[in-house]
């Protein structure tokens, strides 16, 4: 991401399930957070590590906006 442009990528406080990750991904790709949380579950199904450690590690790493 070029700087100064203005988008940063922030767990959403607004559109949220759980932590509002999805919500973040949401608003920073311009892609409608129900992809996001299929692809989380999607990565969750063949034993659950890929998918619930991903969504823990955004959950961590991505600020909170406000």
């Amino acid at each position: 991401m070029a700087s100064g442009s203005g988008r940063t990528l922030r767990r959403s406080r607004s559109n949220r399930v759980i932590a509002g990750v999805c919500g973040g991904l949401e608003t920073f790709f311009g892609i409608d957070a129900i992809w996001f949380r299929i692809a989380f579950v999607i990565a969750a199904i063949p034993g659950g590590v890929p998918g619930i450690l991903a969504y823990l590690v955004c959950w961590l790493i991505i600020p909170v906006e406000g």
